[in-house]
């Protein structure tokens, strides 16, 4: 098993699903970028938080939030290529709310709603093209 961390941003929103059983599950694409100058390459990520709590992640992962995520690597093949995943143990979001959303807004489950992360613009050069998840 190999444990990894990342830290990087979302290529699209996050999704939740359902297994048969009734298991939750929150899915999004992450996207972290190696090297520097003309050697700079994105590397994207398919990434599972299985559990309690996955449709309430996933109102607050937007296109653009950046995130560390930590849990167990592993890979597929797809149509000839290898794309990385992780099942997440932990994520977190990164940076700090704005003045405007110190209070916060909740829903009516007392449920913090998208408007409670910092939607600064985002651009970090990231390629948008995004693999099949």
């Amino acid at each position: 098993m190999i444990i990894v961390t990342i830290a990087g941003a979302l290529g699209k929103d996050a999704e939740v699903k359902s297994t048969q059983g009734g298991d939750q599950l929150c899915t999004f694409s992450l996207a972290g970028s190696v090297g520097f100058g003309d050697r700079k390459q994105t590397i994207w990520f398919d990434v599972t938080k299985w559990g309690k709590g996955a449709d309430q992640l996933a109102k607050m992962l937007l296109k653009g939030t950046k995130v560390t995520v930590s849990g167990e690597l592993s890979q597929r093949e797809y149509d000839g290529k290898t794309y990385l995943q992780v099942r997440a143990d932990h994520v977190a979001l990164q940076g700090e709310r704005s003045a405007g959303q110190q209070s916060g807004h909740r829903n009516q489950n007392g449920a913090g709603t998208r408007d409670d992360i910092s939607r600064a613009p985002f651009d970090d050069g990231l390629d948008n093209d995004l693999p099949p998840f």
